[in-house]
Formats: structure tokens, sequence, C-alpha cells
């Protein structure tokens, strides 16, 4: 776990753009020590269930995977987990060890509770994003460590958001490096 900060739901609240549904966890940061995933309950406040135990926050991260999923990348990593029987293994191992990782999480009596794997999958590949994080909370995963090369460095020179006089809010100088 990354060290936790007081401001850090405001943060990641400023990064996503909305409200949390759940207090920030923070799980790992850039290298200018803002959140860049955190860990979401499986259960949240108001009783719904979330299967996505770690939550993309950072906009370059964010940006950088939303290319890489408009271009098919989640058809590529589908087609090389049926192509590639060691990827599809890994792939099958990665959901298994998440569902039951945030399974551990889940109080017994908690009705309706999250299902599935990395976002919810039962099987193969529902959102880069997810798989990302999940690698980038320190986990194997083969479709993170796929695409963690296209998508780091997070090597952003202005934070992605700014304390105002009275809120954290997204950075009108910040842009995405080149």
């Amino acid at each position: 776990m990354a060290d936790q900060n007081p401001n850090d739901d405001e943060v990641v609240a400023a990064q996503i753009g909305r409200p949390l549904r759940a207090p920030a966890n923070v799980v790992s940061r850039c290298p200018l020590g803002l959140p860049v995933i955190t860990q979401v309950p499986p259960i949240l406040e108001d009783g719904t269930p979330f299967p996505t135990m770690f939550w993309l926050s950072c906009p370059l991260a964010v940006t950088r995977i939303g290319r890489l999923e408009g271009a098919g990348g989640v058809k590529t990593m589908e087609w090389k987990a049926e192509a590639v029987p060691e990827f599809g293994v890994a792939l099958l191992e990665a959901n298994r060890r998440y569902e039951g990782q945030r399974d551990a999480l889940v109080p017994a009596d908690s009705k309706p509770a999250p299902s599935g794997g990395v976002g919810g999958v039962r099987v193969g590949v529902k959102c880069l994003h997810a798989h990302y994080a999940d690698t980038r909370a320190g986990n194997r995963n083969p479709v993170g460590e796929t695409v963690l090369p296209w998508v780091e460095p997070l090597d952003c020179k202005t934070p992605c958001v700014v304390r105002t006089a009275d809120a954290w809010t997204p950075n009108p100088a910040w842009s995405e490096p080149r």
C-alpha cells in the first residue's frame, strides 16, 4: 500500500471528475506523488456490490489505455488468450486470484455480492484499465503486463490536479507528456 494522504479522496475525485463511491485507499502513486491506483471495497457504503477491486484514477494512464482499447486492444488480448496457451492459462489464473482476493474481503452476510475476476469478468478480458490497475497494484496479470509498456512511464512534469483555494480540481496546465 502507498502512504495515505488526508487529501486522497478529494484528489481522486478531481482526477476522475466525479464524487467517489467509496474512500480512496491508494495503492500506487505517480512520481509526482498523486494517486494512480486505489483499492475499492467489494461492497460500497450504500450496499452495492462492486467487482472492480483496483481502480485507475491517473488521467495519463486512462488516456493511454483508452487509445489501446479504441484500437482494438481488448479483442487483441482476447485473441492472444485463445491463440497462446500460456497466456490464456495465466489470464485464467489472474482472474481466479483476483476473484479470491476480492471475495476474501466480502462480509459473509452480503447479498448480493460481487462476482467474477478482473473487472467482474467470468472469462477473458473486459477492460484493459482494470487489468493494468491490477498489475500496477503489484499483481501478476498477463494483460496488465502486456499493456504496461504502452502506458508507462507516467512521466508528467505538471500535476494533473491542483489545490485551489477551496478544492482539488483538474489542472488546466496539464497535458499528456510527449
